[in-house]
């Protein structure tokens, strides 16, 4: 048994005392979060249950000269986005592909010696449902909302429409954003509507004519790496009980709690 012993610490064989260490590892989830809300808090606050994966990818930002250590706090704010928005460019990427909001791969990039990635999300790919440009996994948020509605919804504008209608204010540009009709719906209707909405992880708000809209339901998906600015602050906002709107006023939408995301609510079930 000695010789074997000895036999395996002299080929490298794996054993307690060499065997590799283990990176840290950050969830993706965890940071989109962080990533959404932080900007838009009054204080740099740490949102809960993201602050270790936040200062991994802060400490890779720090070690590549693009983050003050000073900002290496697990709090996701504007220094942070920058400092991120410049590691995406440094990768070649421009427009809404550098908005500083981390996508799977440039987070895996930054981290691989570093960090391993978990809960990675991705947008997927590009379709039309409903009559509306989104992405997959806007799709299938608003299919189990529509199951759970037991009706059908109709978008009556997208995602990934840059310049949008007038009064989006670039919410559009990117993945994640919906807005849907409420055409025939009573007052209650269209409360249920965004309630379910937020149920499934859309920050969902019915907008009214005294806000200045057309009636009708304007969604954000949560988490979606694909969003616009306008639509990450929306996201942010809605988590910190605001209205989504320019005035930062209290949330109108109907209650839920938790306030969940996509896949958060895939695990609930």
């Amino acid at each position: 048994m000695a010789a074997v012993v000895a036999l395996i610490g002299s080929v490298g064989l794996a054993t307690p005392a060499n065997a590799a260490t283990a990176l840290p590892v950050v969830d993706m989830e965890a940071v989109l979060k962080a990533a959404q809300i932080d900007p838009r808090r009054a204080d740099s606050a740490v949102t809960p249950g993201s602050g270790d994966s936040v200062r991994l990818v802060e400490r890779a930002l720090a070690a590549k000269g693009l983050l003050a250590p000073t900002y290496v706090d697990g709090h996701f704010g504007t220094r942070t986005i920058d400092a991120y928005a410049a590691y995406q460019r440094s990768l070649g990427y421009t427009g809404l592909d550098a908005s500083g909001l981390p996508g799977p791969t440039s987070l895996r990039l930054l981290g691989e010696t570093t960090y391993t990635v978990t809960r990675a999300v991705s947008a997927g790919s590009r379709v039309t449902y409903r009559g509306g440009l989104m992405n997959t996994r806007t799709k299938a948020m608003l299919v189990e909302a529509e199951r759970l509605l037991g009706r059908s919804l109709t978008v009556t504008q997208g995602s990934y429409n840059p310049g949008g209608v007038p009064g989006s204010a670039g919410t559009h540009d990117g993945g994640g954003a919906l807005d849907l009709s409420v055409s025939g719906m009573t007052a209650a209707t269209r409360t249920t509507v965004a309630r379910v909405l937020r149920q499934v992880g859309f920050a969902a708000w019915v907008r009214t004519p005294a806000q200045g809209f057309d009636y009708h339901i304007h969604a954000i998906a949560v988490n979606d790496p694909d969003q616009s600015p306008g639509a990450q602050h929306q996201a942010g906002d809605y988590h910190l009980g605001l209205n989504g709107l320019a005035d930062r006023g209290p949330d109108d939408g109907p209650a839920v709690s938790p306030k969940r995301t996509w896949e958060e609510y895939q695990r609930s079930l």
